[in-house]
């Protein structure tokens, strides 16, 4: 496909990642002044350990960052992950083991908290590194920035004087939407005390705003301080705006819970004499219970325990999917994006360019300007694969697995198929926490009996060397027969997974024969007739 025909067919595309790309083509029709590259932007709160909603933001904004680089041409483009660490703690963490480090430091900068599990400068610190090392993991192509760092430095020295020249303009923004309460007290500069290094929420006055110089009252003492260096914060919303105008921001999505932010953010920016970034607001993650997931309660599923059970590819397809619709996030989702994912992934060949611009694989390889793999596939599917170790039970180890598939795989070796070994690995421990606690094979009713003896004599009679197509055909002819009863075939097929897999889903039953192997089937057949 020639760059041309792909540029072209970008143009067009409906999948949602050039859709948002040609926002930016809107907003700079001859590309960014002086060649400068288009800014994204992820914002990230390191109060609570990084979760899969953190992560998502990175990839779907590279996901943007691909599709305008396709759209022009390769124009330059910069990615930055930008986290808060400035902020100040305002509660302690549900997750967190030794809280009573977090609790003697609330209200201080996150950069300013001692690390509770001991291993770096401060809680900040290791946050960010978490975040830094699953980042890395991925590949992804980014600049990591510390709002501590910016402060501190001095870097946004110039902004924040900016922000104290138009105090009154923010204010005029800000306060119709706050209730009268927190009104009387609303200032978009929160100074951090000398006396206890907190981060104040306090009303303040300028006294000079080309020096940077406020005043404020801290602890009944009426105080100036400058709010350069390190010395202040500002309040969320108004950081948020600072930080667009400051960097040049350019595209940066949020959730759904911000849109309130974006609107009075977008206000405050164009106050500070610059403009809002283009941007997606995505729905949120929900808990197996459809709550929200939150870095401070800890619910819903992390990072860790996704690529427990699955892939890094199967988590990005999951993320890349549907961005303005909610999605649950637990563990029952794993095995079918595995799935899903290598059923896109083969595709890719066979597709016309239109298909493929709107296939969730074709973006996912290239989030890192990495465009090969297409048309891959796996010998084996996750599903058969966890039907396999379920039937093997809890011990079932990595060694047993590969000698079964040796049934079904030519060159049954994991150094041949790397891939379908890092799904042997997860789909054991997928098995041993949520498979082999459940499973319950029920004893078969009369005329499943039948069935299933009619069964084990057709396997008796049939190859080893069977295919799973001939073995499905077997299965197919049994419980079309009406002399057992079924109905549909949907209840035979139900019947041989609850007495046989002892679950109430499973494979294709020619395809786990195959892989079983027929005389061990015929052995699960004699259990459930015994």
């Amino acid at each position: 496909m020639t760059d041309d025909a792909l540029r072209s067919a970008a143009q067009v595309s409906k999948a949602w990642p050039f859709e948002e790309a040609r926002k930016l083509l809107k907003r700079y029709p001859d590309g960014k002044p002086g060649g400068a590259p288009v800014l994204f932007e992820t914002g990230y709160g390191p109060s609570g350990l990084p979760h899969i909603g953190t992560f998502q933001e990175v990839l779907r904004t590279t996901l943007v960052r691909r599709a305008y680089e396709v759209l022009t041409g390769g124009a330059p483009t910069r990615l930055v992950a930008f986290s808060d660490d400035m902020d100040g703690l305002r509660k302690v963490p549900d997750n967190i083991e030794n809280k009573a480090v977090l609790e003697a430091n609330l209200h201080r900068p996150l950069t300013r908290v001692p690390d509770p599990f001991g291993t770096h400068e401060s809680f900040a610190h290791h946050n960010n590194a978490m975040l830094r090392q699953f980042l890395d993991r991925f590949g992804f192509d980014y600049e990591f920035v510390s709002s501590s760092d910016m402060y501190n430095s001095g870097a946004f020295d110039e902004a924040l004087k900016n922000v104290l020249r138009n105090y009154q303009p923010i204010m005029d923004i800000m306060i119709p939407t706050l209730r009268a309460e927190r009104a009387a007290t609303y200032s978009p500069v929160l100074p951090v005390s000398q006396k206890t290094g907190h981060v104040l929420q306090v009303p303040i006055e300028v006294i000079d705003a080309d020096a940077g110089i406020i005043r404020f009252e801290d602890q009944g003492e009426l105080v100036e301080q400058s709010i350069l260096g390190g010395l202040s914060k500002l309040q969320w919303k108004v950081d948020w705006a600072m930080r667009w105008v400051a960097l040049g921001v350019d595209y940066e999505m949020c959730g759904k819970d911000l849109t309130d932010s974006v609107r009075e953010s977008g206000k405050i920016a164009r106050a500070l004499g610059g403009r809002p970034p283009e941007g997606l607001i995505y729905e949120l993650f929900l808990d197996a219970n459809g709550e929200k997931i939150s870095k401070s309660k800890g619910n819903g599923l992390t990072i860790d325990e996704w690529l427990t059970y699955g892939s890094e590819e199967s988590l990005g397809f999951y993320i890349y999917r549907e961005p303005k619709s909610a999605k649950s996030l637990h563990a029952g989702i794993v095995p079918k994006a595995v799935d899903e994912y290598w059923q896109f992934r083969e595709k890719i060949p066979s597709q016309p360019v239109e298909q493929q611009l709107g296939n969730p694989v074709w973006h996912l390889l290239r989030a890192n300007g990495v465009a090969e793999g297409e048309g891959e596939r796996l010998p084996v599917t996750y599903g058969l694969l966890l039907n396999l170790v379920g039937v093997l039970g809890a011990g079932a180890t990595r060694e047993q697995v590969w000698s079964y598939l040796g049934n079904y795989v030519e060159d049954a070796d994991p150094a041949q198929h790397p891939e379908l070994d890092k799904l042997v690995t997860t789909a054991l421990a997928y098995n041993r926490d949520f498979i082999a606690p459940t499973l319950k094979r029920r004893k078969p009713e009369a005329a499943e009996a039948l069935a299933l003896a009619a069964l084990d004599e057709e396997l008796a009679a049939t190859s080893d060397d069977a295919t799973a197509e001939e073995l499905q055909n077997i299965v197919y002819d049994i419980g079309k027969d009406p002399h057992y009863g079924f109905e549909q075939l949907r209840d035979w097929f139900k019947a041989l997974y609850e007495t046989l897999l002892g679950s109430s889903a499973g494979p294709r039953m020619g395809s786990f024969i195959a892989l079983y192997g027929i005389e061990n089937t015929r052995e699960l057949i004699a259990e459930a007739l015994a």
